[in-house]
């Protein structure tokens, strides 16, 4: 289930409980990237809170909106970058994109088999994705006051199972939102204490979304070489040692 993008633009652009959550969800997706220094950058879903510190030294980027989510310019005050697509249909490439944000994707689409193969198709060699989910287990899978409470949370180990079943490699883990859901002045005061705090907790047991970054698996071929083996080895003079025809004894 997507949600609408003017729902998903105003909880992030427009109520400090959005903003605390992109702070929280940027900060960690930047310490497993810092930077993407001529490099091609793709986000689906509703991945632009997470792609602007690219946009200054990445030498493309783009934003992928799906259609029953809707699309908006974006970044404001620059060229756009946005563009709306089909889940299964994006106008990149095929391996051109080295580094792909899933936001707001994955958990919503009602066919994630697709999704990801479209995923796999774009994603270039060597290149990685993050996928961005909800925590199962967290607050903010339980509140539908924000985007992370629609949709289909994941568990650690089902996130990494389905990825593996479309040939991704989950590669690094890392989780944000470990303050509640709420826009109460108090929690927000304390939102960057307890970022701070939650990140030396286990992963699996705190957070309200996971990361996961991940790199593609090329499959070896299947099966195992025979080598077909000739029963007498050929010379090169074959034929020579030997007439062609029978010779008589008359001259």
């Amino acid at each position: 289930m997507y949600l609408d993008v003017q729902d998903l633009r105003n909880f992030y652009y427009r109520s400090t409980l959005g903003r605390a959550a992109q702070a929280s969800v940027r900060a960690a997706m930047l310490e497993l990237w810092p930077e993407a220094k001529g490099q091609t950058v793709a986000g689906f879903g509703f991945a632009v809170p997470l792609l602007r510190p690219y946009l200054s030294d990445a030498r493309r980027v783009v934003a992928l909106m799906p259609g029953p989510q809707g699309v908006m310019p974006w970044p404001a005050g620059m060229p756009n970058v946005s563009v709306l697509c089909e889940e299964g249909s994006w106008p990149l490439e095929t391996g051109h994109v080295d580094k792909l944000v899933v936001m707001h994707g994955l958990e919503a689409t009602e066919r994630p088999t697709m999704l990801l193969e479209e995923c796999f198709r774009v994603l270039g060699p060597g290149g990685r994705a993050l996928f961005v989910v909800p925590n199962r287990a967290g607050l903010w899978s339980r509140s539908d006051r924000t985007p992370f409470g629609y949709g289909r949370p994941y568990t650690v180990g089902q996130l990494e199972a389905q990825l593996r079943q479309h040939l991704f490699l989950p590669e690094r883990l890392r989780a944000a939102l470990y303050q509640p859901p709420s826009a109460k002045r108090f929690w927000l005061r304390a939102g960057p204490l307890i970022e701070k705090m939650g990140t030396r907790l286990p992963t699996v047991l705190a957070g309200g979304v996971f990361i996961v970054e991940v790199s593609k698996r090329v499959q070896p071929p299947r099966g195992s070489a025979v080598k077909d083996l000739a029963k007498r080895p050929i010379g090169a003079l074959d034929g020579l040692a030997k007439p062609a025809f029978p010779v008589s004894g008359r001259n």
